[in-house]
């Protein structure tokens, strides 16, 4: 495996882990600004489908650092944490679909979450052929 690859793996993985503390962070403490940026709209969320989705992030979080920490020696993290980013393909565009109102910002977040997984994913999955080749 090449310097470059993993530099780009180590980056990716500490991108991911902030982004999901980030994530975790806002739906779980702060759920009203989570509507506020996705929606502009009050948090009305009885059922607490939200903070549910947060704890699913904080679990990513917490799987993603692992990965981080462990996946040179222990190179299976990488497909592990690419079968989870996987797991996020579809819903958010069917959050974007069912929601009553998104904002711009929430449109473009919701629309390119997706493809981003898919890429992560990719770049983690030839990560480990190119770990696992070698």
């Amino acid at each position: 495996m090449t310097s470059k690859l993993k530099v780009t793996i180590y980056l990716l993985l500490v991108f991911l882990v902030l982004l999901d503390i980030f994530l975790a962070t806002l739906c779980l403490f702060s759920p009203e600004t989570w509507f506020r940026l996705f929606h502009d709209a009050p948090y009305i969320d009885p059922q607490g489908l939200l903070r549910r989705t947060g704890a699913v992030w904080a679990a990513f979080t917490l799987f993603q650092l692992i990965a981080l920490l462990k996946w040179q020696r222990q190179p299976y993290w990488l497909p592990l944490v690419a079968g989870i980013r996987l797991t996020e393909v579809f819903s958010d565009w069917v959050y974007l679909y069912m929601a009553e109102s998104t904002t711009w910002f929430g449109k473009i977040g919701l629309f390119i979450a997706p493809l981003t997984n898919v890429l992560f994913a990719c770049i983690l999955l030839w990560g480990y052929r190119r770990t696992t080749k070698s």
